[in-house]
């Protein structure tokens, strides 16, 4: 006997103007597209098991700031400030003048001198030529290298060595104030000048570790190292991205098994998951075709195609159930779900799309990179999501255990969505209002203290208990020139950086800044004219000034440091010592160097930031702060062009971004609160959490207004919208948030970030859709008039 609802759905099915265009091509060549499907698969996912971890110093600067354009232009001159590693060699008990430890320091220093990607002119310790002592004799100058010609590790050879180290003002640059340990200073190559590739900074720091920290620590127990720099952090970064696939794969598993509770089908798991799964090899894959890698800030980007995977399978899921459940076959079942989901699920999507998209307006590369990876996984989604997921269950279907669950529990669950519907309600809309505005109240007070930058010392994108935060506590701690530089470059005309003008206005540069709020120390070739015109004039202090006589002034640099001075005397550097990177900091810092410079710049010089590392800190806080507002202003932009085009009304818009408006505004006030500032980890988070949950508030609406098209009261329709899509929105919204919760406790500090705020993202999202959406319904679709139309027309 035939079903008489399976008979109407195959008429329905069959009807011609009821079957979408992309409906019949779809099902129509399911066998041709499947194949098509599997050798795609096959194809880009042998490329994406070959994708490498990828890092560049460049990439993660903002190339096109002022700051970066004059420090990548002055480079030569700079003697790599910008890119290094500093190696503290430390002796537990006693002290640096001991033969073994120099020799185990001469080890270590040859050791880096081979490793790849040193530049090896540049790098000083007490064992390498350009680390000299000076002084004035009745003789004259007197001076040589640190270590003595006849050093043979004898008592009076090391007696003489800690005399050259006291003459050669290297205390607190090279060697530690309480003479514990010293300090090999490597500067690093972008590229390799021989070969042009790049520097594998994942690689260069297993190098570190392996043949510096290990070798040595395991040789002398007596030694410890400690190793800070930029190359350093983000080799330790690319170390933890081990750490992000663990928990990666624990969220899988998680989504697995409460993907399994809540549809009881074993094929509406593996399905979606397969599909989502199947999404990030095609995306991977794409990316290594392209020549992308996978950077520390971009490897995250996968798990979020896979969550976005999830979170639209699990509406084809709900919604093939439900049919089933009618009595549809397979096929039919298939055919009804992607009719009803595919418009907003594309919406959906294509609106995650742009947004990621809007991150490429950013001037910093891996951003860029990660939109560009965010990008073009939303695309696969859209395919492996519409058509392989649907294509696949129109072969497999919904299992009798799913259908049955359905069935069983339509009734049961009828009670919770009738609570769950007085959101709608004339008498609660309004309370609800009132909360939101409150929340919105909280959250623009507290947001007040969200800060651009780091506000941690050493590295906030690791633990502060992280083996390289504790390296970078113990240099701060033990010398007067931190690990945070900020060079600010002087330029002149050729021959005439050692002017007394030009050296005048450094020191008094440096004069003001040692006056500043967090700036520790500072160094300039006008000290090195100071220092050795004091000693000229037997060492007196009243001589400890820049002499006005060019000659005396030119014999007094003669011998200064090469990263002082340049070959042609047209750019020399002053370096300021910072006692952390913080955000405030560098403001402050940059704001007082700026001032200076446009009060004091002429023809003859001219002051110009910024080199160091955080100099390139500062920039990036400047680019982040100025792009974030643009940014968030492009992302909402472009969702309510989609909304309005799809919906036609600019109250269906409002319904569906308020609620997102509330929770940017809430996660920036939860970051405010939990200490977390706004920076190249975590400026995607924000945009990424606006495209995710633009889809809850989409998928609500779409069905909502098909309901209140049919005439129902408000309340019904979202009734009737709870038990269909609602409740999918809250499982996929739960499921989420529990998924990516796990990264609280990664290893990896921005993880842990990514993880707090995208969890709060996905349960906020999820509740201002199913609870705050139908309160602004009430209140701006006017749906008495929508209902009296319907059934007018009727």
């Amino acid at each position: 006997m035939s079903n008489p609802k399976h008979d109407k759905g195959e008429h329905y099915i069959t009807t011609p103007k009821a079957e979408p265009f992309l409906e019949r091509l779809i099902f129509n060549n399911r066998a041709i597209i499947l194949i098509a499907f599997l050798i795609l698969t096959l194809f880009l996912g042998y490329n994406a098991v070959k994708i490498q971890p990828d890092a560049s110093f460049e990439r993660m600067i903002p190339l096109e700031h002022p700051y970066i354009v004059n420090m990548l232009e002055h480079r030569e001159s700079l003697a790599n400030l910008g890119n290094f590693v500093r190696i503290a060699v430390e002796v537990e008990e006693g002290d640096i003048f001991t033969q073994e430890y120099m020799e185990t320091l001469k080890q270590i220093t040859d050791e880096v001198f081979y490793l790849n990607g040193v530049d090896r002119s540049g790098l000083k310790s007490l064992w390498t030529s350009n680390v000299r002592w000076v002084e004035v004799t009745e003789q004259g100058f007197q001076g040589g290298t640190v270590i003595p010609d006849n050093y043979d590790g004898s008592r009076e050879s090391l007696e003489q060595l800690r005399q050259n180290v006291l003459r050669s003002n290297e205390v607190g640059r090279l060697v530690a104030d309480n003479f514990k340990s010293t300090i090999v200073y490597a500067p690093l190559y972008e590229k390799n000048p021989e070969t042009g590739e790049a520097l594998n900074y994942g690689e260069f720091s297993r190098q570190l570790e392996e043949k510096i920290r290990q070798k040595y620590e395991a040789q002398n127990p007596n030694i410890d190292i400690h190793i800070v720099g930029f190359a350093k952090k983000v080799g330790d970064l690319i170390e933890g991205i081990g750490s992000i696939a663990y928990f990666a794969g624990i969220t899988i598993l998680l989504t697995t098994l409460l993907l399994f509770g809540y549809s009881r089908s074993v094929t509406g798991t593996l399905v979606p998951v397969f599909t989502s799964i199947v999404a990030v090899f095609l995306q991977l894959g794409t990316l290594r075709l392209l020549g992308y890698g996978l950077d520390p800030y971009s490897v995250l980007v996968p798990f979020l195609v896979f969550a976005i995977g999830i979170s639209h399978g699990v509406q084809i899921v709900n919604a093939m159930a439900v049919e089933a459940s009618k009595g549809f076959d397979k096929v039919t079942a298939a055919r009804l779900a992607f009719r009803a989901l595919y418009i907003p699920g594309m919406l959906a999507l294509v609106s995650d799309a742009f947004g990621f998209l809007t991150l490429i307006f950013i001037e910093i590369d891996v951003i860029r990179d990660l939109a560009v990876a965010a990008g073009i996984g939303v695309a696969f989604v859209i395919l492996t999501n519409l058509v392989l997921h649907v294509l696949i269950m129109s072969y497999v279907g919904i299992s009798k255990g799913g259908i049955r669950h359905v069935q069983n529990h339509d009734e049961k669950n009828d009670r919770k969505w009738r609570v769950m519907s007085y959101f709608a309600h004339p008498g609660v809309a309004p309370i609800s209002l009132l909360i939101a505005v409150i929340g919105l109240g909280l959250g623009l007070y507290y947001k007040q203290d969200l800060k651009v930058g780091d506000l941690d010392q050493g590295a906030p994108e690791l633990r502060k208990d992280s083996r390289y935060n504790k390296d970078n506590a113990f240099i701060i701690d033990n010398y007067s020139t931190s690990a945070d530089v900020l060079v600010v470059m002087v330029k002149t005309e050729e021959e005439q950086c050692t002017q007394y003008n030009v050296l005048r206005a450094m020191d008094s540069l440096q004069w003001e800044l040692e006056n500043t709020p967090g700036v520790q120390s500072s160094a300039s070739l006008a000290d090195v004219s100071k220092i050795v015109t004091k000693a000229l004039n037997e060492g007196n202090w009243k001589w400890y000034e820049i002499s006005r006589n060019q000659t005396i002034i030119n014999a007094s640099i003669r011998q200064a440091p090469a990263g002082l001075i340049n070959v042609n005397c047209d750019l020399t550097p002053v370096l300021v010592f910072l006692e952390d990177h913080k955000a405030e900091t560098l403001e402050t810092v940059t704001e007082r160097v700026e001032e200076f410079a446009s009060n004091n710049n002429t023809d003859e010089f001219t002051f110009l930031l910024a080199a160091g590392n955080a100099g390139v800190e500062a920039a990036t806080n400047e680019v982040i702060s100025s792009a974030k507002n643009v940014m968030l202003a492009f992302v909402y932009g472009v969702v309510a062009l989609l909304c309005l085009a799809t919906f036609r009304s600019v109250r269906a818009v409002l319904c569906i971004l308020i609620p997102l408006g509330l929770t940017s505004i809430l996660a920036e006030a939860i970051m405010a609160v939990s200490g977390i500032g706004i920076k190249v980890a975590t400026l995607p988070v924000i945009a990424l959490g606006v495209g995710i949950g633009v889809d809850y508030g989409i998928y609500i609406y779409s069905k909502l207004e098909k309901y209140l098209l049919e005439g129902r009261t408000l309340q019904d329709a979202y009734f009737e919208t709870l038990r269909s899509t609602g409740k999918a929105v809250i499982f996929t919204g739960i499921t989420l948030g529990i998924g990516v919760v796990t990264w609280i406790f990664s290893p990896i500090k921005f993880q842990a970030d990514m993880g707090l705020l995208l969890f709060f993202m996905f349960i906020w999202n999820m509740v201002g859709s199913i609870w705050l959406l139908p309160a602004l319904a009430r209140f701006l679709l006017r749906p008495d008039r929508m209902v009296a139309k319907a059934r007018a027309a009727k």
